[in-house]
């Protein structure tokens, strides 16, 4: 059974340079995909030439996006990038919502690890 994730990352841009990062094929395909299609609610990642597709399930403009993988569609689980603001100092966190079977856990994370560094070097923060 997948256990819910939930990670943060500080990120030192503006929510308008951020979204289209996180909600666009040109912006996706520029660190989380090899490249990515969109047609209509459906984007099609691609990885080593393999597609796989997911439906966006619900989105907020500079705010956040989430989204079903098609395999995933019987079991309710989702991922999820959304920016948060801190009231107090004015940071801007990316937060990424994900699902993992604890035996993947560890490398669940290092992949987003992973995939933030080359967000971040994308937006130059």
């Amino acid at each position: 059974m997948k256990s819910k994730l939930v990670l943060e990352y500080t990120m030192n841009c503006s929510p308008l340079v951020l979204y289209p990062r996180l909600s666009t094929p040109g912006g996706l395909s520029e660190w989380f995909a090899d490249d990515v299609n969109v047609d209509g609610k459906y984007f099609s990642f691609i990885w080593d030439k393999e597609p796989q597709r997911a439906e966006v399930l619900q989105k907020r403009e500079n705010s956040y996006i989430r989204f079903r993988w098609e395999e995933d569609e019987q079991d309710g689980l989702f991922f999820e990038f959304r920016i948060v603001t801190d009231e107090l100092t004015n940071e801007n966190a990316l937060v990424i919502i994900d699902y993992a079977e604890e035996a993947d856990k560890k490398e669940t994370i290092d992949l987003w690890n992973s995939q933030i560094s080359v967000l971040r070097h994308c937006i130059g923060v």
